[in-house]
This record gives C-alpha cells, structure tokens and sequence, in this order.
C-alpha cells in the first residue's frame, strides 16, 4: 500500500506501506507538538494510491475492451498522473494547462485526447505543436477553427444523450443532436477534416447504468450514417458518468460493466478501437480529508426537554475543497477523527449524539457542508474527517 498525504495548499509527501488511519494519525500526532500559531493544524488530504491501483485492475477486469483514459480535471494530483501513467492509461484533457501536465510526466501524445468540443484557438494550436492529434467536436463552427488552427486533426464527433438521470447534465452544454449529424459530417467532408470517430458522454454522476446502453445505440446509429456518406470510423469513446463510490453514487460499476462491455461487443467489430473517460472511478474513494474544528455554537434548545443544537466551523469549506458540493452536487458525510485528544478513526462513538450542522471557514452564509447530521458533543480543536473525497476537490 502507497499513500500520500496532501496538506492544503502544501506539496506531496510519500508515505509508504501504511494505512490511510495510520498516515492521519501520525499527522495528527506531529501537529499537536507544534505551535499552533505554525498553520500545522490545516485541513489535508491522505490519499491511498493503492485504491486506484486496485480500481484499475478492477476496470480492466471487468472491461477489458474499454481502455481508460483518466480524466484528469478530475483529479490533476502529479503522483495520481504518474501512477497511471505507468500503468498504461490514457488520458482526457480539457485545456491546455492539463495536456501540458501529462506531457510533462513523460506521456506520449498519442495516449491524449483533447476532449473539449469548444476549444480556444491557442489551444488548439499548442495540441498541434505537441501533435495531441484527437481531438473532440460538436458544432461546425468549431469545424473551421479546427480547419484554420489544426487541418490534421483527427476528429471524434460528440454527440447528444439522454443524460436526464445524472448529477450532473453535460449534454445541456455538449454534445451534438443526432438530427444535426449530417449536417456536421458534410460540413467536415467540405473542409476535408478527418473525422473518424464518436464520442458521449452520460453525465457525470450518472445513476442510471442503462443510459450507457442508451448511448451505444446512438452511437452505432451515427456510425452507419457515416459510412453511408463515405467515412470509416475507427474509434468509439463513451466517455465518463462512471461510480466513483458503489454505495454514495447508487449504482455499481458491476452494473455499468455487465450493459456496456456486452453491447459494445455486439453492436461494434473488433477492429473498432473503444476508450473511455473515467475520472472519478478512479480517485473518489482514494482520498481522505481530515479538518481541524476551528469553532463551536450552541443553539439553546427553544422548548423544555428539547436538546441544544450544534453548529460546527472547520477550517475548509465550498470555497475550498468542498467545492464538489456546489459544483459536482457531491454529498458529504463528516466523521469524528480526534475527539478530547483522543483518535478515533473508524471507531462508532458511544455518546449521545446531537442534531448538528458543519460549517466552512468563510463568512459567507452558502459556505454549509452539512445543514443537519448527527455527531457527538465535539469541542474546538476536534477533528473531523471526509471520506470519498478525490474528485473535483484537489
């Protein structure tokens, strides 16, 4: 087991064969001998690299077809990027700044996709400077960018999905209607733009795995179309929408791999060529944060025999970490990591427990991570700790 621990905004430090409670413990440990003027206290993260090492093998067992390219909006961590890197994976940029980053971690650019339908003109002219040749569509505009800025591209279609039971709805910003197809697939032939493949994707958080199968269909329906017009696509990315987390995200990726791996192979030949885009199946469960109880208000009970409330404020919020909340709808659930100096990780604490809500560091009111939740008696200098944090949180 690897692990590394990630201090907010602090670099990387390895920590080898140990368990994400012992890395916070020995954390936790360290900071009570110093000075609590030193910042020591911040929040952190421990992440176990071990855990997507075993979601990899778990993918490539489970979709042996379907090559990974990992997200890397998701979750940019250096060692994450390296880690995958070495075990083969590709990877999906959105930006320039991400395709610099594999770049730089040694990755060829041939295991890149630019996956951004709408890309900035500089952008584009960097991925042909660095020869990121696959790159995504889904509007003939950005067709004569790409035919001004990268004419050798070679060009995947993204197309529209029902991705009406996501989290988060990607297809009310991308994605092609497939009455729009021909339109786009003549403008390409008119430009003499190399399109050679279909792209979906889901929705983030998706929790419907029959919206993959959905999705299949779509897409062997536009690969016919395209070879009716004279193309020959050889490849088929179905993107992301995979579960991070089995029993937060609803459903299982065993029920994802058991409608998408079987109807790929029935509807697609094997010589078509199938990545897809997983960003937090791979880290979700990976990561760890732990935050320092900074503050506490009681709210006095407003009837006899009712019980005080408790309002919590740690030292990360929305405006931090816990972004994911506002912007990737994600549901967080605190534990109690140190409790009168006491570490409990992991432990069910046998106290009375109190209606309570948790609170961010800021002074804005949106900054809530738990409106209500039920947690013991806890003071300032307490810690709290989130699992299931790896994604769109670093």
């Amino acid at each position: 087991m690897v692990n590394l621990i990630k201090s907010v905004p602090s670099p990387d430090v390895l920590i080898h064969n140990q368990s994400v409670e012992q890395v916070a413990r020995e954390r936790i440990q360290s900071i009570s001998t110093q000075k609590w003027d030193s910042d020591q206290e911040n929040a952190f993260f421990v992440g176990d690299l071990g855990e997507v090492f075993r979601q990899h093998l778990r993918w490539k067992a489970l979709l042996p077809r379907i090559e990974p390219f990992f997200a890397v909006k998701c979750n940019p961590d250096p060692m994450i990027i390296r880690l995958l890197a070495s075990l083969g994976c590709g990877f999906d940029c959105a930006s320039k700044s991400e395709i610099q980053q594999v770049l730089d971690a040694g990755v060829e650019s041939n295991r890149i996709i630019y996956a951004n339908p709408c890309k900035q003109a500089s952008f584009i002219r960097y991925a042909a400077q660095q020869n990121v040749s696959r790159m995504t569509f889904d509007n003939a505009e950005e067709l004569y960018k790409i035919k001004k800025f990268y004419p050798d591209a070679e060009l995947v279609l993204r197309i529209l999905t029902d991705d009406s039971n996501s989290l988060c709805q990607l297809g009310l910003k991308f994605g092609a209607p497939l009455d729009t197809v021909e339109h786009l697939l003549k403008t390409a032939k008119e430009l003499d733009l190399n399109v050679m493949g279909v792209s979906f994707h889901v929705g983030s958080g998706c929790l419907d795995a029959s919206a993959f199968g959905d999705a299949v269909l779509r897409a062997r329906r536009v690969f016919d179309q395209a070879e009716q017009m004279g193309f020959h696509f050889t490849l088929l990315d179905v993107g992301g929408g995979f579960p991070g987390n089995d029993v937060k995200d609803g459903i299982t990726f065993e029920k994802v791999a058991s409608i998408l791996g079987p109807m790929v192979d029935s509807l697609f030949s094997p010589d078509i060529r199938v990545i897809a885009e997983p960003g937090r199946y791979y880290v979700a469960s990976a990561f760890t944060i732990c935050t320092n109880i900074i503050g506490r208000r009681t709210v006095a009970p407003k009837s006899e025999g009712e019980q005080p409330r408790f309002m919590y404020y740690i030292n990360d919020g929305m405006y931090g970490s816990f972004n994911c909340i506002m912007f990737d709808h994600q549901v967080v659930h605190p534990k109690v990591l140190v409790k009168n100096d006491e570490f409990v990780y992991g432990q069910e604490i046998q106290e009375e427990q109190f209606e309570s809500s948790v609170w961010g560091p800021t002074c804005d009111s949106i900054d809530c991570l738990n409106k209500s939740t039920a947690l013991p008696m806890l003071e300032p200098g307490d810690w709290l700790y989130y699992e299931n944090m790896g994604a769109y949180t670093i």
